[in-house]
Protein backbone atom coordinates (compact mmCIF):
# COMPACT_ATOMS: atom_id res chain seq x y z
CA UNK A 1 0.00 0.00 0.00
CA UNK A 2 1.17 3.93 -0.65
CA UNK A 3 1.01 6.31 1.87
CA UNK A 4 1.05 9.86 1.11
CA UNK A 5 4.09 11.84 2.74
CA UNK A 6 4.53 15.23 3.78
CA UNK A 7 7.71 16.85 5.27
CA UNK A 8 7.79 19.68 7.76
CA UNK A 9 10.27 21.37 9.90
CA UNK A 10 10.08 21.10 13.44
CA UNK A 11 12.07 23.19 16.17
CA UNK A 12 14.20 20.77 17.95
CA UNK A 13 12.17 21.56 21.10
CA UNK A 14 8.84 20.24 19.01
CA UNK A 15 10.53 17.26 18.04
CA UNK A 16 11.64 15.78 21.24
CA UNK A 17 8.14 16.48 22.56
CA UNK A 18 6.58 14.42 20.04
CA UNK A 19 9.17 11.90 20.24
CA UNK A 20 8.68 11.97 24.13
CA UNK A 21 4.71 11.25 23.86
CA UNK A 22 5.39 7.62 21.41
CA UNK A 23 3.76 5.16 24.02
CA UNK A 24 6.73 2.58 22.04
CA UNK A 25 9.44 3.42 20.50
CA UNK A 26 8.26 1.65 16.86
CA UNK A 27 5.00 3.94 17.10
CA UNK A 28 5.35 6.77 14.20
CA UNK A 29 4.76 10.45 14.53
CA UNK A 30 2.03 10.43 12.05
CA UNK A 31 0.27 8.27 14.37
CA UNK A 32 1.30 10.20 18.07
CA UNK A 33 -0.35 13.18 15.68
CA UNK A 34 -3.78 11.43 15.11
CA UNK A 35 -3.95 10.80 19.04
CA UNK A 36 -3.44 13.82 19.75
CA UNK A 37 -6.94 16.02 20.68
CA UNK A 38 -7.13 19.25 19.15
CA UNK A 39 -10.10 21.62 20.07
CA UNK A 40 -12.66 22.43 17.72
CA UNK A 41 -13.21 25.98 19.32
CA UNK A 42 -11.67 29.56 18.85
CA UNK A 43 -10.24 31.22 21.73
CA UNK A 44 -12.54 33.96 22.59
CA UNK A 45 -12.34 36.88 24.45
CA UNK A 46 -14.55 35.82 26.98
CA UNK A 47 -12.94 32.80 27.51
CA UNK A 48 -9.50 34.76 27.78
CA UNK A 49 -11.32 37.10 30.04
CA UNK A 50 -12.34 34.25 32.34
CA UNK A 51 -8.74 32.94 32.29
CA UNK A 52 -7.39 36.12 33.08
CA UNK A 53 -9.88 36.62 36.38
CA UNK A 54 -9.10 32.81 37.13
CA UNK A 55 -5.49 32.95 36.96
CA UNK A 56 -4.39 36.51 36.50
CA UNK A 57 -3.19 38.52 33.51
CA UNK A 58 -0.61 36.96 31.39
CA UNK A 59 1.21 40.05 30.99
CA UNK A 60 1.74 42.19 33.85
CA UNK A 61 2.03 45.95 33.91
CA UNK A 62 5.62 46.73 33.35
CA UNK A 63 5.33 44.32 30.26
CA UNK A 64 2.68 46.08 28.61
CA UNK A 65 4.20 49.32 29.28
CA UNK A 66 7.58 47.97 27.31
CA UNK A 67 5.55 46.16 24.56
CA UNK A 68 3.88 49.84 24.03
CA UNK A 69 7.38 51.53 24.28
CA UNK A 70 8.77 49.52 21.21
CA UNK A 71 5.49 49.65 19.25
CA UNK A 72 6.22 53.08 18.62
CA UNK A 73 9.51 53.02 17.51
CA UNK A 74 8.85 49.59 15.19
CA UNK A 75 9.03 49.93 11.91
CA UNK A 76 8.86 47.48 8.88
CA UNK A 77 11.76 45.86 7.80
CA UNK A 78 14.54 47.22 4.87
CA UNK A 79 13.12 45.65 1.73
CA UNK A 80 16.22 43.88 0.58
CA UNK A 81 14.42 43.07 -2.91
CA UNK A 82 13.39 46.36 -3.82
CA UNK A 83 15.50 48.00 -6.51
CA UNK A 84 15.00 51.45 -5.54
Amino acid sequence: MCMATKTISLRLEAYERLRRARRHTTESFSDVVMRAQWSDEPTTAGKYLAHVRERGPLFDVTGVEAIEELSVTDRPAEDKWSTN
